[in-house]
């Protein structure tokens, strides 16, 4: 078994308000990590319409964009998440 299949994942989404994009993200992550990564996992979302600086200082250059800060190496996916298989390759979760 990898060790990133007992690692603790951190993530950052990063959103624009409560646009449809942004909430459609927000409930694909939660319903990915409640699958796949149960209680091995933080989430800490972002709004960059509330923090716009903080859009320069993490280099987010589109959103929706998630973050996995751990395990490293750092990955960003662009999008709502909607492509679950997609989202756990980029995770190293497939």
């Amino acid at each position: 078994m990898k060790s990133e299949a007992r690692a603790v994942y951190r993530l950052t989404l990063y959103v624009a308000g409560q646009s449809p994009r942004s909430l459609n993200a927000i409930a694909n992550l939660k319903t990915l990590c409640e699958a796949h990564l149960n209680g091995r996992h933080t989430i800490k979302v972002i709004d960059l319409q509330r923090h716009p600086a903080k859009a320069a200082e993490h280099q987010i250059l589109a959103l929706p964009t998630l973050v996995r800060k751990l395990p490293a190496p750092v990955r960003k996916i662009l999008g709502d998440l909607s492509d679950t298989a997609k989202v756990l390759v980029s995770l190293d979760l497939a």
